[in-house]
C-alpha cells in the first residue's frame, strides 16, 4: 500500500483514481426515498439511501429515515451511515438509534460551517436541563461534557417516555473536520477514532454505530474506510496488504457517494498507513498521535452565527434553506454543497428565485411578485427623475457656458460705443 501511495503521489492521479471509484460505484434504485411524504425528510436530494439498505423505522405510519445499513462482513463492522438531522428529523433521528440499539453517535461536521446550516443541534446543552421529542417519545438529558482541543465526547441519558426505559449513549462529535477537506493530520483523527473504539461503542456486543456528517457520505465515508481498513488488516495479520478502493467501492454497495473527493481519498491512504503502525506492534503510537493531535490545549472558539433573517420567498415550507434548494435545481451526481461551491453568485440567486416563482401558488406568486417589484419599480422611478433633473442642470449649466460670453462682448461692445460717442461730442462741440 505504501508503495501504491507513493506512486499515486508521484504521477498525481488521486482524481483519476477517485473518478475511477466513481465511475465503477454501484447503483441502486433509492424509490422510497423519492417519494413525496419523504421529500422533507430528505436534506438534498442528491444524497438518497438506496432501498435495500435503507433504516426502517418500527414505529408510526412512515418507516423513512435518510440512514443506511453499511455491513462489512468479513470485518465484521457495521455502521449506520446517516444524514445531519433536520428540525423536523431530530425525533426520528433517536428513534432509529434507540431501535437499533446503538451504543455510540459519530458526529463529524459543525452545525454551521461556511454561513450554511448543515445540521440541526439534535442534543441538549448546557444550559437546557434536556430536550423532547413529542412526535417519537424520546427525552435527552446531558449527563457529562468533555471538552477537547478539536473533539467533544458528551454522555446523554435517552428516556423513551413510553417505556419508561434510559439507556447511556456517547456522543463523538469532531469539530474541526472543514467541509470537503481533511482533518489537520493523519494522527489526530487516528487519535479521535482510538478514542471511539476504546469506549466500545464500534463492538459487536451493541447495535450498529451511528456516523454522520452533513450528507452523511463524505466525512462519514472516511471514517467507516479507515476503519474498516485497519480491521481487516488486524485480522488478517497482514499490516498494508489491503485493496482500499475495494473495500470502498463494497461500502458503496450500502450508501452512494461515500468519500466525495479526492483529498478523502488520499487522507484514508494516509491514516490506514499511519494505523498500520499500531497493528504491527508499536504501542507507543497511540501515545504519539494523542500529543501530536494536541488535545489538551484549549479549543478555538467558533463566533456565533448570525442571527437568523425573517422568512423569505427563498425558503420551503419545511425549512430549507436556499443552499439546499440549489439541490433541486441542479440533480447531478455531486452532492449539494459542492453545487453550492461551484455555481456563481449571480446565478444561484437567479435559480433561487426561479424556484422560488415556480414553488409557490399562483396568489402567492403574485403577492411575492408585487412586494419583490415594488422596491425596483420605486428605485427605477427614483433613478428616472434624478436623471432627468440632472439633465435639466446639465442644459442649464451647457446654456449658461453659451449666453455668458455673448453678455459680456455686449456689454463690452456698449461701453467701447459710448466711449467713441462721447469723444466725438467733445472734439467736436
Amino acid at each position: 500500500m505504501e508503495q501504491e501511495f507513493t506512486e499515486i503521489d508521484k504521477n498525481g492521479s488521486w482524481s483519476a483514481l477517485y473518478q475511477d471509484i466513481r465511475h465503477q460505484a454501484s447503483d441502486f434504485p433509492c424509490k422510497i426515498a423519492k417519494l413525496p411524504e419523504n421529500r422533507n425528510r430528505n436534506r438534498y436530494r442528491d444524497v438518497s439511501p438506496f432501498d435495500h439498505s435503507r433504516i426502517r423505522l418500527q414505529r408510526g405510519d412512515n418507516d423513512y429515515v435518510n440512514a443506511s445499513l453499511i455491513k462489512m462482513e468479513e470485518a465484521q463492522r457495521s455502521y449506520i451511515l446517516t444524514q445531519g438531522p433536520l428540525p423536523n428529523t431530530c425525533g426520528h433521528f433517536w428513534e432509529m438509534v434507540w431501535e437499533q440499539k446503538s451504543r455510540g453517535v459519530v458526529m463529524l461536521n459543525r452545525l454551521i460551517e461556511k454561513g450554511s446550516v448543515k445540521c440541526a443541534q439534535y442534543w441538549p446543552s448546557k444550559e437546557e436541563a434536556d430536550m423532547i421529542f413529542p412526535d417519537t417519545q424520546f427525552k435527552l438529558t446531558l449527563i457529562s461534557e468533555d471538552v477537547k482541543s478539536y473533539y467533544t465526547v458528551r454522555q446523554l441519558e435517552v428516556e423513551n417516555l413510553a417505556t419508561k426505559e434510559t439507556r447511556e449513549i456517547l456522543h463523538f462529535h469532531y469539530t474541526t473536520w472543514p467541509d470537503f477537506g481533511v482533518p489537520e493530520s493523519p494522527a489526530s483523527f487516528l487519535n479521535f477514532l482510538f478514542k471511539v473504539r476504546e469506549s466500545g461503542s464500534l463492538n459487536p456486543d451493541h447495535g450498529p454505530i451511528v456516523v454522520h456528517c452533513s450528507a452523511g457520505i463524505g466525512r462519514s465515508g472516511t471514517f467507516s474506510l479507515v476503519d474498516t481498513c485497519l480491521l481487516l488488516m488486524d485480522k488478517r495479520k497482514e499490516p498494508l496488504s489491503v485493496d482500499v478502493k475495494q473495500v470502498l467501492l463494497e461500502m458503496r454497495k450500502y450508501r452512494m457517494g461515500l468519500i466525495q473527493t479526492a483529498d478523502q481519498m488520499r487522507f484514508s491512504y494516509m491514516a490506514i498507513i499511519e494505523g498500520a503502525k499500531f497493528i504491527m506492534g508499536d504501542p507507543s503510537v497511540q501515545e504519539q498521535w494523542k500529543e501530536l493531535s494536541n488535545e489538551d490545549l484549549a479549543p478555538p472558539e467558533h463566533s456565533p452565527p448570525p442571527p437568523r433573517p425573517p422568512k423569505r420567498a427563498t425558503e420551503t415550507a419545511n425549512g430549507k434553506t436556499p443552499d439546499q434548494r440549489i439541490c433541486f435545481l441542479v440533480p447531478d451526481e455531486r452532492t449539494c454543497e459542492q453545487k453550492m461551491e461551484e455555481i456563481p453568485d449571480g446565478k444561484i440567486n437567479q435559480l433561487i428565485k426561479s424556484q422560488a416563482e415556480s414553488s409557490e401558488p399562483e396568489l402567492r406568486k403574485r403577492h411575492i411578485g408585487e412586494n419583490a417589484s415594488m422596491p425596483i419599480q420605486t428605485n427605477e422611478q427614483d433613478n428616472l427623475q434624478k436623471s432627468e433633473k440632472d439633465e435639466e442642470v446639465v442644459k442649464e449649466e451647457h446654456s449658461s457656458l453659451h449666453w455668458k460670453p455673448f453678455m459680456v462682448n455686449v456689454c463690452v461692445l456698449a461701453a467701447l460705443t459710448a466711449g467713441a460717442y462721447f469723444c466725438y461730442r467733445a472734439c467736436f462741440h
